[in-house]
């Protein structure tokens, strides 16, 4: 079994793991990234970059490439039904990017990989972490490298086997191997729930140019839904699924190729109509031709701890929220960015490692309590309509904005942070 060394090993080449290995090698630090995938994400779900996020971005020169591929969107919409309830502007909070931008997430992965490999440090894909050990100075992180394989003789099928284990040894490790990840779960980092799971049922589409130029959240009395203008001419319905929607959205995915499906298209079309009818009659735009659509869950949960000594996470890793405000990933690169300054520190300025626990993991768990709802949360102010009152709570994971920005975006719906019940600010404290 062979061995390396670097001072930072990142786990996981989504969005968050390869923009927090740039910001460390930017800032001089020997990093390793490594992922269990073949390469970055051959779909082309979008995501929504905030303003933030894209400030963030061109501090490495990366914004301006960005722009050139995604969306941009300055406005959001609330609905319950037919009727308009409240809109946000993404322009008052000032700044250089007054607006989203959406675009595919395999683009943002490839930008950020392409950058990486410029500035010499590789992705090494195909290697799995399977465990890791903390030493005095150091971390052994046991990783297995994989690789493809034909086997069966009549019906020949692809499997994927282990061709090698190595251990890795590096100064600090960083999890950032999404919301299954194995990192948290070796390192035993539990996590606090708030809430039931919630299921979408996702559908992008092709339809006319320009039909629409803003985000539409529909929150009617029991479901969250969100419709998305896309680059090109497409459109995405994200539909909550409640209690015996299921049967009515056959999924079907669609990958590299093109498949010739017209019947089962039509019969998803019909779907799609079917229940933005019952949810946004508003919604009168064609829909020419089906991309994809997938299913997916989420849960509003966040790890008990980001870390401790030599291990953390980040992004969803860590936490997870809802589909609307994209607030997981975008606070993701705030916390690759901040985990990446204290790293720094450490190993060039011999700050003490103890600084991980409070210049990073209890700021970042006492600010995503705030913002999952766990201590507070948002309350109408008296400016505020009585639907916005009556759905404070269900707005706070709808915002595109964290941090300043998000009680900002919260100020413009006349919604401010409630107080903390000091029971819950022990809580946080013990966390």
């Amino acid at each position: 079994m062979r061995e390396s060394q670097s001072e930072v090993l990142v786990v996981g080449a989504g969005p968050v793991g390869l923009w927090t290995a740039l910001v460390l090698v930017d800032a001089g630090v020997e990093v390793t990234i490594m992922d269990q995938e073949q390469r970055t994400t051959a779909r082309s779900y979008a995501c929504a970059l905030h303003p933030h996020t894209l400030k963030l971005l061109e501090r490495l020169g990366l914004a301006r490439e960005l722009l050139a591929h995604g969306r941009r969107v300055g406005k959001v919409a609330f609905y319950d039904g037919a009727e308009r309830q409240a809109e946000l502007t993404l322009s008052d909070p000032g700044g250089e990017f007054p607006f989203l931008l959406i675009l595919p997430q395999n683009v943002l992965e490839q930008v950020l990989e392409q950058r990486l490999r410029q500035r010499g440090v590789p992705v090494h894909w195909n290697h799995r972490f399977v465990d890791c050990a903390e030493e005095e100075s150091s971390v052994a992180v046991t990783v297995e490298e994989l690789e493809g394989t034909s086997t069966g003789y009549i019906v020949p099928h692809w499997e994927t086997v282990v061709k090698e284990r190595t251990t890795v040894r590096a100064q600090f490790l960083v999890g950032a191997d999404g919301h299954n990840s194995t990192v948290r779960q070796k390192l035993g980092l539990g996590q606090e729930r708030i809430g039931e799971p919630e299921m979408f049922a996702a559908y992008e589409f092709e339809t006319e140019p320009g039909s629409l130029d803003e985000v539409r959240v529909v929150l009617d009395s029991t479901s969250t839904n969100v419709l998305w203008p896309l680059p090109g001419n497409r459109l995405r319905w994200a539909f909550q699924l409640l209690h015996g929607d299921a049967k009515e959205f056959p999924e079907k995915e669609r990958r590299g190729a093109r498949l010739a499906e017209p019947q089962a298209d039509e019969r998803i079309c019909q779907h799609i109509r079917k229940m933005a009818g019952r949810r946004a009659p508003w919604f009168a735009d064609a829909i020419k031709d089906l991309v994809w659509c997938s299913e997916v869950g989420f849960e509003r949960k966040l790890v008990k701890s980001f870390g401790s000594s030599r291990c953390w996470v980040a992004g969803d890793a860590a936490h997870q929220t809802g589909p609307v405000g994209v607030q997981s990933m975008n606070a993701g690169f705030v916390e690759g960015k901040r985990l990446a300054g204290t790293l720094r520190k450490i190993l060039q300025q011999q700050a003490l490692p103890e600084l991980l626990a409070t210049g990073y993991g209890q700021e970042q768990t006492n600010e995503w309590r705030r913002s999952l709802g766990f201590q507070g949360g948002l309350q109408g102010q008296k400016e505020a309509t009585a639907w916005v009152r009556e759905h404070a709570q269900r707005l706070l994971p709808c915002l595109p904005g964290g941090g300043d920005d998000l009680s900002q975006l919260a100020a413009q719906i006349h919604l401010g942070w409630a107080p903390t019940p000091e029971n819950e600010l022990s809580l946080s404290r013990k966390v």
